[in-house]
């Protein structure tokens, strides 16, 4: 007979003050304080594979800072996530700062232990390299993948200063590695100046569509979200959300801001339609503190980590035990 455990929550903010204690996303348990789980948020504190503003490596624990104003009853999704199923915080997956290759391979490493233990992942970085070997840890368990990447720029070009692993490479890389469903994959938000029109030729081969900030501008919300429904399809689907989607208007703690963006409340009404997809992984990137005023890109990342366990927290609900 198999053992069952009612879900461990946040810290209860009625008797603990938010701004007291240990800083773990959303004051959830950490993955040692409990006997299981379901749902891990995890920190991967890189960024060594910026080509402009550094300081992403400081970002999952300025998201935790950031996340302790959550509340344990999500109304826009009817769902309490941390009673529905038990969501943990595994702390940061160290990663070399001097060696991109070795730190890419640590990533992949660590993230499928984790994903051996626990049903999703939703990471936080750390700068858009990360999603590389986070696809391949996913892939192993999933097979190729529908990645659905909310982001300012396609990040699918090829080397920067010759190196083929860098945060605006890494759907490449995934393509070309088979990690990715192309029929089925998406960018959402895409904006400002490209190097070459060539860009979008390359981009579309590798299997990806498009709906731009311009897109969104013109037709509307819903009508982007019906687009970007129709192109997933049912297929085993892998968020990767760049907080630079947003405009720097919401989010100005980014590395590479681009004008002309969604809103928050844009990004998180496109997460909320996502609640009958098979949503199999995620992350949130790109967060740097330093450019950060009053925690507006913190506490914009940490809502949309939220909504991401909270997709994944009804999926999973009466599936786990």
């Amino acid at each position: 007979m198999t053992e069952t455990h009612e879900p461990v929550g946040p810290v209860d903010a009625s008797i603990h003050p938010r701004y007291a204690g240990i800083a773990t996303f959303a004051r959830l348990p950490r993955i040692e304080d409990v006997p299981r789980a379901d749902i891990a948020v995890v920190g991967v504190p890189f960024d060594s594979g910026v080509s402009f503003r550094p300081g992403a490596r400081f970002g999952p624990s300025h998201v935790r800072e950031s996340s302790r104003l959550l509340r344990p009853y999500n109304p826009a999704q009817d769902v309490s996530p941390f009673a529905a199923v038990q969501v943990v915080d595994a702390g940061d997956i160290p990663a070399n700062p001097f060696d991109i290759t070795a730190a890419v391979t640590e990533i992949e490493t660590a993230a499928t232990a984790l994903g051996d233990r626990v049903e999703r992942i939703v990471t936080v970085g750390g700068d858009h390299t990360i999603a590389l070997p986070l696809l391949r840890a996913v892939a192993k368990k999933h097979g190729p993948v529908a990645v659905l990447h909310f982001d300012a720029h396609l990040d699918t070009w090829d080397t920067y200063f010759g190196a083929p692993i860098t945060h605006g490479t890494p759907f490449r890389r995934a393509s070309e590695e088979g990690l990715i469903d192309l029929t089925a994959s998406c960018h959402v938000g895409t904006r400002g100046p490209l190097y070459s029109k060539q860009d979008l030729d390359d981009d579309q081969t590798l299997g990806f569509s498009i709906v731009s900030s311009v897109d969104i501008e013109v037709d509307g919300i819903e009508a982007a979200i019906e687009r970007v429904r129709r192109r997933i399809g049912d297929r085993p689907l892998y968020v990767s959300i760049d907080i630079d989607v947003l405009d720097p208007a919401h989010a100005p703690g980014t590395g590479t801001p681009e004008a002309g963006g969604m809103t928050s409340r844009e990004l998180l009404r496109m997460l909320r339609a996502l609640g009958d997809r098979n949503i199999v992984g995620a992350d949130v990137v790109e967060v740097s503190p330093a450019y950060d005023h009053a925690q507006l890109t913190g506490i914009a990342a940490s809502h949309v980590v939220y909504e991401l366990v909270s997709l994944l927290a009804a999926q999973l609900r009466g599936t786990v035990s």
